[in-house]
């Protein structure tokens, strides 16, 4: 950076370069805004860049800010940000050199109080109830007895060994647990991926596929259950084709998943106990009702003895039943000889009628009947295909004469049709011309307009301007002071002088001492 005057420039003004201004403007903001708070609803939030970086804006009714979020700081945020929710971010105000621009780098991101969270559920509810995600009919019975439970929770907590115990006192299955995170950045996507994944698994893999999910969680704040409150959490339990029981929290506890849910159990606990039913009872059960079987099963087949038995006694006995076919029988036997005879001379009698009447000449006199009529029936075919042949060659002596006369009429078309359009190329040159013309003519006139209002017109007459050190006209003598560098503008150039006497400067302006022999030098900008 320089500050010597240099005879050749109109100004005294110091030179940066655009990296020196940039640097001093960031070091200026970074120093007087290191650390603030800033409360407004977020904007343009497209969730983390590939990088793991997220940018957005924050703003309100009257401003906006850009932020950015760096990737450490991101994967320690309680909550995810949303699009449209209203937060209090804490960081520092710093420039971004590369486009003039200034952000706000977060390090924590909090709600605007428990009330935002509430609007932001209430909204995130209300849009997925609009979907049907929460609609009764969508949702599953459990199975009265399970092979196979999935569980999807923290495999370090206690919420696991609850319920690993409460299924292993009631009815001991297989269970299958899904370790996730069930707090802090990414908990959502692991509990919606341990969802998916388990109604990925197919009935006779290696991994049995469970019959009934339980998706569990201890109690904790709102901030501690948000993950539950996820979007894609919610979407992944409505989708489930497994039935699924959403314990998450205490009893007081709800959330978005405990709505998509198949049931909602109070309490992890309670979700064991609705997955599997009582070993013992049901035992207890099967006893009394074999018992009551086997007693039923006894009456049945008293109640049945007896009532053959007297069956038994109202049948007829086997000679009795038998007599009266027995008679039929032998009745048709003696009667079958002499019926065999009469049909064989019937049928002796129909053969003979009809073969009175096959003779030779019969069938002569029908050949020749049949012949004649097919010969009739040829001599038609062929009238027919002559007349149709006739009929053709007319049609195609008529479209002949028509397609002969098709070029003459194209011929024609074609000469009007480039004849309209050189009329048309001839118009549109002269429109042009005389627009252009237009054109001219005014834009001369602007031009004169111009130089005669032109500043310099007077410079030509033999005045000058008076500029100051900041380069700003000068049309009074009091705004001068003794030793000030100012600047003359004539027609034909500019020169650099500096004043030797003046009046008083005026109130608020700067004063300079300029020593003998030494050039005026220029302050810093800043």
């Amino acid at each position: 950076m320089s500050n010597v005057f240099d005879g050749d420039s109109p100004t005294n003004l110091a030179e940066y370069s655009v990296s020196e201004l940039s640097g001093s403007i960031k070091r200026t903001v970074e120093t007087a805004f290191d650390q603030v708070r800033v409360r407004g609803e977020i904007s343009g939030y497209r969730g983390p860049h590939s990088s793991g970086h997220a940018y957005f804006s924050l703003k309100d009714d009257r401003a906006r800010i850009d932020a950015v979020i760096w990737k450490g700081t991101f994967s320690r945020l309680k909550f995810r940000p949303e699009e449209g929710m209203e937060v209090i971010a804490t960081g520092k105000v710093t420039t971004f050199p590369g486009s003039s621009k200034y952000q706000i780098v977060i390090e924590t991101l909090e709600p605007a109080g428990a009330g935002a969270l509430m609007a932001l559920i209430e909204e995130r509810k209300r849009r997925l109830g609009a979907e049907g995600l929460f609609d009764p009919s969508r949702k599953r019975r459990l199975p009265f007895m399970p092979k196979v439970i999935g569980v999807v929770t923290s495999p370090t907590g206690a919420v696991i060994r609850d319920i690993l115990h409460r299924i292993s006192d009631r009815f001991p299955v297989h269970v299958i647990v899904w370790p996730v995170k069930v707090q802090g950045e990414g908990s959502g996507e692991e509990v919606a991926n341990a969802i998916n994944g388990f109604n990925a698994l197919e009935h006779g893999s290696e991994i049995p596929r469970p019959d009934v999910l339980i998706v569990a969680r201890g109690g904790g704040s709102l901030e501690d259950l948000w993950s539950f409150n996820d979007e894609i959490v919610v979407r992944a339990a409505a989708d489930s084709r497994i039935p699924l029981i959403s314990a998450v929290g205490h009893e007081t506890d709800w959330t978005l998943i405990d709505y998509a849910a198949d049931i909602r159990a109070p309490t992890p606990t309670g979700a064991a106990e609705m997955a599997v039913p009582v070993k013992a009872e049901l035992e207890a059960q099967v006893a009394g009702l074999t018992a009551r079987l086997q007693g039923c099963m006894s009456r049945q087949m008293d109640q049945r003895r007896q009532s053959v038995r007297a069956l038994m006694r109202a049948l007829p006995s086997l000679d009795q039943l038998l007599a009266l076919p027995r008679r039929r029988f032998d009745e048709a036997a003696a009667g079958l000889g002499r019926g065999l005879e009469l049909n064989t001379i019937n049928k002796r009698r129909g053969f003979e009628r009809v073969a009175s009447h096959l003779r030779p000449d019969v069938l002569s006199n029908r050949i020749t009947e049949r012949r004649q009529l097919l010969n009739e029936r040829m001599a038609r075919a062929e009238r027919v295909v002559e007349r149709r042949i006739d009929n053709l060659k007319a049609r195609v002596e008529r479209f002949g004469v028509v397609l002969s006369s098709v070029p003459a009429r194209l011929t024609t078309q074609t000469g009007r049709a480039r004849d309209r359009l050189a009329n048309f190329s001839r118009h549109a040159d002269s429109a042009i011309g005389h627009q252009l013309a237009r054109a001219r003519a005014a834009l001369a006139a602007q031009d004169r307009v111009l130089q005669s209002l032109s500043y310099k017109n007077v410079l030509k007459r033999g005045y000058a301007v008076i500029r100051d050190e900041e380069n700003r006209p000068v049309s009074q003598a009091s705004a001068l002071s003794a030793g000030m560098g100012i600047a003359i503008e004539f027609a034909d150039g500019r020169v650099g002088a500096m004043t030797t006497e003046g009046g008083a400067a005026p109130s608020g302006g700067r004063k300079r001492t300029i020593k003998a022999g030494e050039p005026p030098k220029q302050g810093s900008l800043f």
